[in-house]
């Protein structure tokens, strides 16, 4: 669950604008999706993000110039984070654009991919991920929502409002193809510190210290781990009645 402010694109899109997608074979054989490509540091980053602690986290993915569907790093904002659900600071939202336009990005490099990662086993994103995804990037010429859950599981969709507009699913997957920066977990704990603002999403729980290591984290922990089963077993109930999840 997220709450992130509202991104803006009202310009008719270049075809320079818009992603060059690959696709990829879907298990079926028959269908055929985009992919969504992470270099090595971005995905190790982002699954650093992922285990550092027991909530979710959110974050925007950089894009490299000339392939906007080649995520080159997860880069985070300040934002307060539970189990269960993150929100963004809108403040440094807009200080994330400043600071990536100063480097000489476009918009559409680090502000269309939308990264977030669910502290249980599930990747399949909830009632509240859709309403964001819809409302905050809907005026995007295209956006990708992406999840990585702790269990392994991921989830990628793909909305283009050009046109008549089209929303499918997309596929993710790590490209070797191409030079990738080392890891820097010094760098990462610093951002992390810096960004994510642990909050409780029920009163009166401790989540410990943040750390899986901490012994309180297991048992608090179970108590959210239901609360996202709970809404996995409604939303399969949603898909075996038709309900586009």
């Amino acid at each position: 669950m997220t709450n992130i402010p509202i991104m803006i694109d009202e310009r008719r899109p270049s075809q320079r604008q818009l992603p060059h997608l690959r696709r990829e074979e879907h298990t079926c054989g028959r269908c055929r999706r985009p992919v969504l490509r992470f270099s090595p540091y971005a995905y190790a980053k982002l699954i650093w993000f992922r285990d550092r602690g027991p909530t979710e986290i959110g974050g925007f993915g950089i894009s490299a110039a000339d392939d906007l569907f080649l995520v080159e790093d997860f880069v985070t904002v300040n934002q307060d984070a539970c189990p269960v659900s993150v929100a963004f600071h809108d403040e440094d939202v807009a200080d994330h654009f400043d600071r990536q336009v100063d480097r000489g990005r476009k918009p559409e490099q680090f502000g269309r991919i939308w990264l977030h990662t669910h502290p249980g086993n599930s990747a399949l994103p909830s009632s509240t991920d859709k309403e964001t995804f819809g409302r905050a990037f809907g005026r995007c010429a295209w956006t990708v929502m992406a999840l990585l859950a702790r269990g392994g599981q991921t989830y990628g969709r793909l909305r283009m409002a050009t046109g008549p507009g089209v929303a499918c699913r997309v596929g993710l997957e790590v490209e070797y193809a191409n030079p990738f920066h080392g890891t820097d977990f010094d760098a990462w704990e610093d951002e992390y510190l810096r960004h994510i603002h642990p909050v409780p999403e029920y009163p009166g729980i401790d989540w410990g210290d943040g750390s899986r290591e901490d012994p309180r984290w297991l048992d608090r922990f179970a108590i959210a781990d239901e609360a996202i089963e709970d809404l996995d077993s409604r939303q399969r109930l949603e898909s075996s009645h038709g309900a586009i999840v």
